[in-house]
């Protein structure tokens, strides 16, 4: 493996302090209730919201299944059994302890893992994440066989019925997002794009209130892990909100960064009023003001523009 895999993710991701005349827009995503429905599924409330129009018992069913997948895919890939009790903000936290071992004949079963949380085990807990952090990068088509990958494929397809295109909705979002347009940046003849396209960066982050591991493995199941790559997944479980979105802003931070919260929630509700950063509310209501499919990038837009205000002319060929 790459001696250098994670352990400067963190900083070769956190360009903008480099760039600081390059514009750039930070959505900051939560992820039950917002990218995918899956709580309200295993409860039946979502199904309950319909009044009778969705069945309850086919909802709770299907949030079962994808709870099996997510905690086999934790287990039998990402270390979860032994690592469930050392939940780190983001995958490169300990990325100081990792002296770029070749791990390739590494025995994860046998190096004494555990408590005390010293030296020795945090460097043992950061190789884990590097190894988490290549598989995350391979995808589901490096970890699952084919009988696996159709049970998955016919899995999210009945799911996405199920939820009325929520799920598929929801990605398609985020990729606007990462363009910041509805559609791709078209080429003139000559090959160039337009300079307005070239002068903005666009970044999807994810800020879940789970567990880093089964967030990851999530990320995967629910086709996110191509616009969320792994250096972008935090988990507030043990430092809260508030502190991911201070990280995120000095992460990124430089005059021309905008940041923008989307989620069902009121931990990043309150996380985004202190940072003074617009809050879009998810509600996965049938009547809900912001669903998905549904949300769309004027309306983000707009709760840019409350708090940063208007954007500049040339901004507006988006």
């Amino acid at each position: 493996m790459d001696e250098s895999t994670s352990v400067n993710d963190q900083n070769t991701e956190g360009l903008a302090k480099n760039t600081l005349d390059q514009k750039m827009t930070v959505y900051i995503w939560d992820m039950d209730e917002t990218l995918i429905i899956l709580q309200s599924l295993l409860n039946g409330f979502y199904a309950l919201f319909f009044k009778g129009s969705k069945n309850v018992e086919e909802g709770t069913e299907l949030g079962r299944k994808w709870e099996k997948h997510i905690l086999d895919l934790c287990d039998k890939d990402f270390f979860y059994e032994q690592m469930d009790k050392y939940n780190e903000p983001f995958l490169s936290a300990l990325s100081e302890y990792d002296d770029g071992r070749d791990l390739s004949n590494y025995n994860f079963n046998q190096d004494e893992f555990g408590p005390p949380s010293d030296d020795a085990n945090k460097r043992k807990l950061a190789y884990r994440h590097r190894v988490i952090a290549d598989k995350y990068k391979q995808g589901l088509s490096g970890l699952f066989d084919q009988e696996m990958m159709k049970q998955w494929e016919l899995l999210y397809n009945m799911t996405d019925k199920f939820t009325d295109g929520w799920f598929s909705s929801a990605r398609t979002f985020l990729e606007e997002c990462a363009t910041g347009q509805d559609e791709l940046p078209v080429a003139s003849a000559d090959g160039i794009i337009d300079s307005a396209s070239r002068s903005q960066r666009h970044i999807n982050v994810l800020v879940t209130s789970g567990a880093l591991i089964p967030s990851l493995a999530k990320c995967l199941l629910f086709r996110l892990d191509h616009i969320l790559t792994q250096e972008n997944v935090y988990s507030s479980w043990e430092v809260g909100k508030r502190k991911c979105f201070q990280l995120i802003k000095e992460r990124f931070e430089s005059p021309s960064t905008r940041y923008c919260v989307i989620g069902d929630g009121l931990e990043e509700c309150d996380a985004a009023e202190f940072m003074r950063w617009p809050f879009i509310k998810i509600d996965s209501k049938p009547n809900g003001s912001h669903r998905f499919p549904g949300l769309t990038l004027r309306t983000v837009g707009f709760y840019l523009s409350v708090v940063y205000g208007n954007p500049d002319p040339e901004d507006d060929k988006e």
